[in-house]
C-alpha cells in the first residue's frame, strides 16, 4: 500500500513548469509563496501566545530553553536560540541546542540523523532535561523521528513541550503540550521545506522568542534593555537607549553606562538617582522589570497596553 505524501511533500500542479519559467516569473511565484507562508502563521498566533506565556513561567524559575529539530528545522531553531544572548542577554548556559546529528548538522546535512530516535532520547538523558525546562521541537512534516522522540521523552521527564509543524494532525502536534501549526501546504519545489515551511517556522520562532523575552522583562518601551555589549555597534546602541529613555545627553548616558558596569537596566535607575546596589535590589524585587522598578520610584511612564 502506497502512503500518500503529506501536504508539505506533495507536488502542486501550478509549479509543474517552474524550471521553464523566465527568471522573473520564477522569482514572482517563489515570492508569492513566501507571502503565503507568512500569512499561514496568522491563525497560529493564539497558540504561539499560549506557548510563550507557559514557557516564561518555567524559565522564570531558572529553567533552560531547549531547541530541537532536524535538517532545515534544526538549523532555523539553532539560529533563533543563538540570537537570544546578544539581543536579550539571555544566558548562553540556559540555551540548549539539540539538532539531529549534533553541531555538525548545523553546517552540513546529516540526513540520516533525523531517523535516530534513540539518539534523541539519549540527548534528553545526557542533558538532564526535566521539569524546569521548556523544549521547542520543530518539524515541517510533524513526524520526524528524532524530534518526536525528544519531545516525547522530555515531556515524560516533566519538561514543558512546544511542537511546531506545517502539517495538521501530526504526531508532533499530538505529543507536544503546546502545539503550533502553520499549514503552509505544497512547496513550489515539491518537498523542499526550506521554502514556505522554513519561512513560517522562522516567523513563528521570531514571534515566540521575542514575546517570551518580553514576558521575562528583557524589553522595556521597545528597547532591548538586557542586551550584551559585545561590539562598538552595541555599545552605541546601549548609550542611545539610555539617552532616549532617560532624557539625558549621550555623554551623560555613556557615563551612566560606565557607572552601571555595562548594564542598561542599572543605568536607567542610576539616572533616577539610585546607587548601583539600590538599583540592583529594586530590579531583583521586581523580577528585572524596569517598568515596575520605575513605577516603584513614582516615575511617570507611558501607559501599558493590554
Amino acid at each position: 500500500m502506497t502512503v500518500p505524501p503529506t501536504a508539505t511533500e506533495s507536488a502542486d500542479a501550478r509549479f509543474a513548469e517552474l524550471d521553464a519559467f523566465s527568471a522573473e516569473s520564477a522569482l514572482a511565484v517563489l515570492w508569492e509563496s513566501q507571502l503565503a507562508a507568512v500569512a499561514a502563521v496568522g491563525p497560529a498566533l493564539p497558540a504561539i501566545a499560549a506557548a510563550a506565556r507557559a514557557a516564561a513561567g518555567r524559565l522564570a524559575t531558572g529553567g533552560r530553553l531547549v531547541y530541537t529539530g532536524a535538517g532545515t528545522s534544526g538549523r532555523i531553531a539553532a539560529q533563533d536560540g543563538a540570537e537570544l544572548f546578544p539581543t536579550f542577554g539571555w544566558p548562553v548556559e540556559r540555551t540548549l541546542l539539540l539538532p539531529a546529528g549534533g553541531s555538525e548538522a548545523l553546517l552540513r546535512a546529516v540526513e540520516s540523523a533525523e531517523d535516530d530516535a534513540a539518539a534523541a532520547r539519549a540527548a534528553v538523558q545526557a542533558n538532564a532535561i526535566g521539569s524546569p525546562d521548556a523544549v521547542v521541537g520543530i518539524a515541517a512534516s510533524g513526524s520526524t523521528p528524532f524530534t518526536l522522540a525528544l519531545i516525547e521523552r522530555a515531556k515524560e521527564r516533566g519538561a514543558l513541550t512546544i511542537g511546531i509543524a506545517n502539517n495538521p494532525a501530526t504526531p508532533l502536534l499530538a505529543a507536544a503540550e503546546f502545539p503550533v501549526l502553520a499549514e503552509t501546504g505544497a512547496e513550489a519545489i515539491a518537498g523542499s521545506t526550506r521554502l514556505k515551511a522554513g519561512t513560517a517556522q522562522k516567523v513563528i520562532l521570531n514571534l515566540f522568542s521575542t514575546l517570551l523575552m518580553i514576558q521575562l522583562n528583557r524589553v522595556y518601551r521597545g528597547r532591548m534593555v538586557d542586551l550584551e555589549i559585545t561590539s562598538a555597534k552595541l555599545q552605541g546602541r546601549a548609550v542611545r537607549i539610555i539617552a532616549d529613555l532617560s532624557g539625558v545627553e549621550e555623554a551623560e548616558a555613556q557615563a551612566l553606562l560606565t557607572a552601571a558596569r555595562g548594564s542598561v537596566k542599572r543605568a536607567l535607575l542610576l539616572a533616577r538617582g539610585l546607587q548601583p546596589e539600590a538599583a540592583d535590589r529594586l530590579l531583583e524585587q521586581h523580577r528585572g522589570s524596569v517598568r515596575a522598578a520605575l513605577a516603584g520610584l513614582g516615575v511617570q511612564q507611558a501607559p501599558r497596553r493590554t
